[in-house]
Parts: C-alpha cells; structure tokens; sequence
C-alpha cells in the first residue's frame, strides 16, 4: 500500500510543528539556529535541537549526533530527528540518544506530533548533558524552518543590521559603529559604502537599497532599528 504523502517539503513539515507548538507557551523555537532546522528554547533554559527530514536517512542521523566527545561540549539539553509517521526507526534513534519525533494526522484533520512535550512524554527523551547550551540570537529569527538554503539570523547577521540601522537613522556610519556591532568594515567598504564627503572617517550607502540581506528579515530589522535608535539617543 503506497503511503499517503503528508508534507511536500521539510519546511512544509517544520511549518506544521511550529503551528502545533503554539500550544505550548513556555517553548520558543528559533529556526535554522546553531545548525539545527528548529532550535527549541523552554523559559527555564532547556533546550531541543531538532533536524527534519521527509524520509529518514543516514543524512540527518549526521545532522544530529556529533563526533568524539562532541555530546559533552556545546550543544542542546537533547536531540531529535523530525519525521512524518510511519517510518520506524526508533530503537536505532534511542540507541544513539536521538529522540525520533513523528507528524500523523489528527482526528480533525490537524495534526500531531509524538512525542509531545507534555511531562509524561519525558520518558522518551534522552539527555545530553553538555556542557554549554547553545546561545540563543537576540531576535527570534524570521526565517523559515528546514529550508534548502536558509538565510539564517547569525550573530554576523545581526549586527549587519545594526550597521543599516545606524545609517538610517543618522546618515553614515564609523569605525566605531563598525567595532560596537562585531563586523569588519573592509567587506562593506568595499561592496556598499562610499566616504561622506564634509565627515572624516563616515561612509554612507553608495546606493540607497543598501546590501540584500537587509531585504529578508523585514521582521527583524524593524526590532534592531527601535533598539538601535534608543542607543543612539541615549
């Protein structure tokens, strides 16, 4: 009997489970973070990272674990693969202390997902122990989850933001700028900027759309402009 297709594409399925996960407030998930298609966040620092996959393969089991002593450095409180239902799979994902998440339709055409993350489904999770949990963005990334090629809201990412939101709010950046934001100006200088004439050291765009990337966190940006223009005043 063919097996009734569920999700078209790994963001369709990441999709879902972030609607699913609305029912549970205390949970935050940060998308394509760290490496993982879903980094999950509790309010009281536990942590999920989870990698999807529309068929089960050797590909995520990769995605998931790490090498060496890679389980007791830097990493989330647990594991999970990300799978639609019926797949099998799970005493492999236990031996390698991987959680196997699976998405089945519900009795009212939702979905859902098991394990939950009620406290009674804790038996099937296992623990990491690691010995850092990842740091989380500032902003909740507005990407989506599980996509082929993400553009993901990294730590460079956010202060590129913070470097367009300066210019937007006063006209031209510095070095200073550059330095409080953690990003090397030379790139920029180079792809974007061009000096002020009647200001030493301050460049401003050479076009006014400024670089791409400013383009695909139209979520984000507004958050680190209102942050950045109250450093600015202050």
């Amino acid at each position: 009997m063919k097996r009734e297709v569920l999700f078209k594409t790994e963001t369709d399925l990441c999709a879902v489970f972030l609607a699913w996960l609305k029912r549970y407030p205390d949970w935050v998930a940060y998308a394509e973070t760290e490496g993982w298609d879903i980094l999950l966040a509790h309010r009281d620092g536990t942590q999920i990272g989870i990698q999807a996959k529309l068929l089960f393969n050797m590909k995520v089991l990769s995605q998931a674990v790490e090498d060496g002593g890679g389980w007791s450095k830097t990493g989330p409180d647990y594991r999970a693969v990300l799978v639609p239902q019926g797949q099998g799979w799970e005493v492999l994902c236990s031996a390698l202390g991987l959680t196997l998440i699976q998405a089945r339709k519900g009795y009212r055409t939702e979905f859902e997902f098991n394990p939950s993350l009620e406290e009674q489904s804790w038996t099937h999770w296992h623990y990491c122990n690691p010995e850092k949990r990842h740091p989380l963005p500032a902003y909740i990334p507005d990407v989506a989850a599980g996509a082929s090629a993400p553009c993901a809201l990294t730590k460079w990412k956010i202060g590129a933001l913070e470097i367009c939101a300066v210019i937007e709010i006063r006209g031209h950046v510095t070095r200073t700028d550059f330095k409080l934001a953690g990003v090397d100006h030379r790139r920029w200088v180079e792809s974007w900027l061009e000096p002020v004439a009647d200001i030493p050291g301050a460049w401003t765009w050479k076009k006014a759309t400024g670089p791409m990337f400013l383009q695909a966190h139209k979520e984000v940006y507004p958050q680190v402009l209102a942050k950045v223009r109250e450093r600015l005043v202050i």
